[in-house]
């Protein structure tokens, strides 16, 4: 299978060019693979660069888990990261999702200066 990488993910969400969404759209059709480190780039490009809420964030993130031609590393992780980022906002996407990952791998605690994170199950504020 085929992966996409950051920018391309962020034309299939923005929409905002119309050449590049084209092209996403052409070659995602057949299939492809996102991997982790990409959605977590997109999700952070999505609020430094275009201004996204938190809310648009998750719509963002629903968005890709739901597409009928994109398959998400660690799909399940992902949902557990987005549940609690719905819950947390305030913890970031990226950080709820090291956190699930973290979890799924089976190393907790996840060591933390962050003191919102580590208030959260599974983390441990250093």
């Amino acid at each position: 299978m085929r992966a996409v990488d950051t920018n391309v993910l962020v034309r299939l969400i923005t929409r905002d060019d119309a050449r590049q969404t084209a092209l996403a759209d052409v070659f995602v059709e057949k299939g492809a693979w996102v991997s982790v480190l990409a959605l977590a780039e997109a999700t952070w490009f999505l609020a430094a660069v275009y201004e996204r809420n938190a809310a648009d964030l998750v719509t963002a993130v629903e968005m890709l888990l739901n597409h009928k031609d994109l398959t998400l590393q660690d799909s399940d992780v992902v949902a557990a990261a987005l549940d609690l980022f719905r819950s947390r906002p305030a913890l970031g996407f990226s950080d709820c999702l090291m956190l699930q990952l973290a979890r799924k791998a089976g190393h907790l605690p996840l060591g933390t200066f962050d003191r919102d994170l580590g208030k959260v199950e599974g983390a441990q504020k250093l």
